[in-house]
């Protein structure tokens, strides 16, 4: 967890160096105006330890401020650092080309103000689009045919969330925009595969009722993301459950005769010494091959021993990035990072986006999603 944290921060104060450097090339700073600017920055680069500090001290409102504040411009900064350097390696060629060249190409360089003023502009209004797309849910619909579906179940209709992240940001007026899109698919069955919650859960019971509510004909089944652990796992696994969801930890069962579903904890659960160890190849190997597998997994990193054991892992985490470019970085780790992959004849693996939002309650280029899977016998 330290090394986690000096990483974070030699990489977040970095981002604040280069953006401070690249405000006072513009505006050439007095000493007390970069004095201001600097502890403006310094307060935006601790604000997610202030974040979490002030929530488990029972300061909410102080929390969502910060919360919102310090993630938005998490967001703002992000983008603004992704145009920056784009220009700036444009500076840098047409500077390199004047040298071996031997020529003067001034006319083709970008002055400091507008290396500036160019990714702010396109930052804040990709932040205010972004913020507005990460409310627009959006529902992906995926059909699967199979043998090993009954042929008198007809179809079953299972309908995913994931990265809902529940907490100060992700409240009752997100969390209905996706239920609504859950209502609206009538699943007969219902998943979450992880990070339903992120952070301090206290207050929130109302938010359990309001998953509550959705009742589907064969249930409703969840696995532990990585913000579980964060979030306090015994708080979080209460919430699960008061929500109605059936947690699989390490766990399978078949529902109504028709499907298998099983699911594990998410890797980070080692990390807690609350991870029910037993392998996937046991778990999924315990199941008759004569139905449907569904494997919940948070993570969408397939272990080969298992592929032909189940028949379509669902996994979430990824976010598909959620604000490009992070999603280059992303699928340098995550080769499938959002939709579906075939693993072998048998086996496929989908990827949601994510329903909700972590960090900043801003999405470029990755919308979220509630996706229906629907299930037919192969004939």
């Amino acid at each position: 967890m330290t090394l986690f944290f000096v990483t974070f921060f030699l990489i977040y104060g970095s981002m604040h160096l280069y953006a401070f450097m690249k405000a006072k090339a513009a505006f050439a700073f007095s000493v007390r105006a970069s004095l201001g600017v600097g502890f403006f920055m310094l307060i935006m680069l601790f604000a997610p330890v202030l974040v979490r500090f002030s929530e488990k001290a029972g300061f909410e409102s102080f929390a969502r401020l910060m919360s919102y504040t310090g993630y938005i411009w998490l967001g703002i900064l992000f983008l603004f650092l992704s145009a920056a350097v784009v220009i700036d390696f444009y500076r840098l060629l047409v500077s390199a080309a004047g040298f071996i060249l031997r020529r003067n190409f001034s006319s083709l360089a970008v002055s400091a103000p507008y290396a500036f003023f160019v990714p702010l502009a396109f930052s804040i209004v990709i932040a205010i689009y972004g913020y507005f797309e990460a409310r627009n849910i959006r529902t992906e619909t995926v059909v699967i045919q199979s043998p090993r579906i009954p042929a008198e179940a007809g179809s079953i209709k299972i309908v995913q969330i994931t990265d809902v992240h529940i907490g100060l940001i992700v409240r009752e007026e997100r969390l209905k925009r996706i239920l609504d899109a859950v209502r609206k698919a009538a699943p007969d069955i219902l998943v979450s595969t992880g990070d339903l919650v992120d952070g301090q859960i206290d207050n929130l019971s109302h938010l359990a009722e309001l998953l509550q509510e959705v009742k589907p004909r064969y249930g409703k089944f969840a696995i532990t993301g990585n913000h579980e652990f964060y979030a306090g796992i015994d708080q979080a696994l209460e919430f699960t459950e008061k929500a109605g969801f059936t947690l699989l930890q390490g766990q399978g069962q078949t529902v109504g005769g028709l499907i298998n579903i099983a699911g594990v904890d998410d890797t980070q659960a080692s990390a807690y010494g609350g991870f029910h160890g037993v392998s996937e190849q046991q778990l999924l190997s315990g199941f008759s091959n004569n139905l449907f597998t569904l494997f919940l997994k948070h993570r969408p990193l397939v272990n080969k021993e298992v592929i032909d054991l189940f028949d379509l892992q669902l996994s979430g985490h990824v976010h598909k990035g959620q604000i490009f470019p992070f999603s280059i970085l992303t699928w340098l780790y995550y080769p499938t990072q959002a939709g579906f992959a075939e693993l072998s004849e048998r086996s496929g693996l989908y990827v949601s986006r994510g329903s909700g939002t972590w960090g900043p309650p801003i999405r470029f280029l990755s919308p979220p999603e509630v996706t229906l899977i629907e299930l037919v016998p192969a004939n």
